[in-house]
């Protein structure tokens, strides 16, 4: 009796693999008011949400484009300044160079001008000392020789115009026989 009661019983309760025909048809239902609802109303709002984020992106990709441009462009600019700069510093350092050459060479001609000036001025000096001491020496050379031809001669050659005569005649002799002198040397 036991076995029939357990065979009664599992054969009132519905058999759990097998599903019931009424749960299908509303499962299936909802699945498909789920379908309609998520075309109608969360697809395009996937579509748009997704539309608006590509736009974006490529916007972002535009504008990262233009400012790599932009960028490209800047950094080639300020290398043809900064290349300009470094022409324009070499010319400044070789006009530099050139202004202090002729600086240079302008005061190098003052100082030799100078010099040359100095030297001049010497010279002159030397020789107005030289005139001066010749015309000492003659005077009392002069002097002296009519001291000594007034001991040698036994008169007096006092007169001037006499004197005069005698000591430049005297003078020239000497130089006449120095200069022999010095050419026979």
């Amino acid at each position: 009796m036991l076995m029939t009661e357990l065979v009664l019983a599992a054969e009132e309760q519905p058999n759990p693999i097998l599903p019931h025909i009424p749960e299908l048809i509303l499962g299936f239902v909802a699945f498909l008011l789920l379908l309609f609802v998520l075309k109608k109303y969360v697809v395009p709002r996937f579509e748009a949400t997704y539309e608006e984020r590509t736009k974006l992106i490529e916007g972002g990709i535009e504008r990262a484009e233009k400012a790599q441009a932009e960028a490209e462009e800047n950094l080639a600019q300020y290398k043809a300044q900064l290349a300009e700069a470094r022409s324009e510093a070499a010319k400044i350092r070789d006009d530099a160079r050139l202004e202090a050459e002729q600086i240079k060479a302008e005061l190098r001609a003052e100082a030799e001008s100078e010099s040359q000036r100095i030297v001049a001025q010497g010279q002159a000096q030397l020789q107005a000392q030289k005139a001066q001491i010749i015309a000492e020496l003659r005077a009392e050379l002069g002097r002296n020789s009519i001291e000594l031809a007034s001991r040698i001669v036994g008169e007096s050659l006092e007169d001037d115009a006499r004197r005069h005569g005698t000591v430049d005649r005297f003078l020239a002799e000497l130089e006449t026989a120095g200069a022999s002198n010095g050419a026979g040397k």
